[in-house]
């Protein structure tokens, strides 16, 4: 039984090794994720920018128009003053001047709200735009420099998971390999743990005292009353490793 265990244990320390492997791909590939969607982010707030840039123009536009025809009529009417024959017509050749002398105040001051609003857009997409540019060059290099590590780790995982399949098939035939494929995609990678003083590094419950003297015995096929894994006495992974 004993021989069995340290089969075991040994595959397990396999396992963990691939699945720190895959750990560290993941976390490399999360980290070029993570920089493309922020850089993905600040081109969205660029385009809403310049979006908003279209439409101060646009706007910038229609109130000079508005403008331009104000002051026309001030001009127009300005002109019909020379030709007015009655105080009425005078009066309100008055009135129109003014509201259209109020008019171009007003849409004057609206031009050089939409420009300076403009301005400051313009301002924030350029400083935008270089951040940008910064940061596209930044994910260039680490997009390379991550291909490469990840290249090396799956050299490196490659030849764990040689020593895998020598780990399992020592363990063919036997009892113990179905329980401990099962146990290891329902337990998060982790099939066999030890037993530190009386209690399950799996879960981190205290075992009943025989059971503590059972596994350190590894007489017979011990689990974890609560986690179900599957149970060695600490001292028996090293025994395990310089095998």
């Amino acid at each position: 039984m004993k021989e069995e265990i340290l089969k075991l244990i040994k595959l397990q320390a396999i396992d963990s090794e691939i699945a720190g492997f895959d750990h560290a791909i993941a976390k490399h590939q999360a980290a070029v994720a993570s920089r493309e969607q922020a850089i993905a982010e600040r081109q969205e707030t660029i385009a809403n920018f310049r979006t908003k840039i279209e439409l101060l123009n646009q706007k910038q536009l229609e109130t000079k128009a508005e403008h331009d025809d104000a002051g026309a009529r001030v001009k127009d009417r300005q002109n019909k003053m020379m030709q007015v024959q009655t105080s009425r017509e005078h009066q309100a050749l008055l009135k129109e001047i003014e509201e259209n002398k109020r008019l171009v105040k007003e849409t004057e001051d609206r031009i050089f709200q939409f420009i300076e609003q403009i301005e400051q857009l313009e301002q924030e997409v350029a400083v935008l735009d270089n951040l940008c540019a910064g940061e596209q060059q930044l994910l260039t290099e680490e997009i390379e420099n991550v291909d490469k590590e990840i290249k090396r780790i799956e050299v490196a995982k490659k030849t764990v998971a040689s020593q895998r399949d020598a780990g399992i098939a020592a363990l063919q035939g036997g009892p113990y390999l179905k329980r401990y494929t099962m146990l290891l995609a329902k337990r998060d990678g982790l099939a066999v743990v030890a037993v530190n003083g009386s209690v399950c590094q799996g879960c981190y419950m205290t075992l009943p005292p025989q059971q503590v003297i059972e596994v350190r015995k590894a007489e017979k096929f011990n689990t974890c009353p609560t986690c179900q894994r599957i149970l060695y006495y600490k001292e028996a992974e090293e025994t395990a490793v310089d095998k």
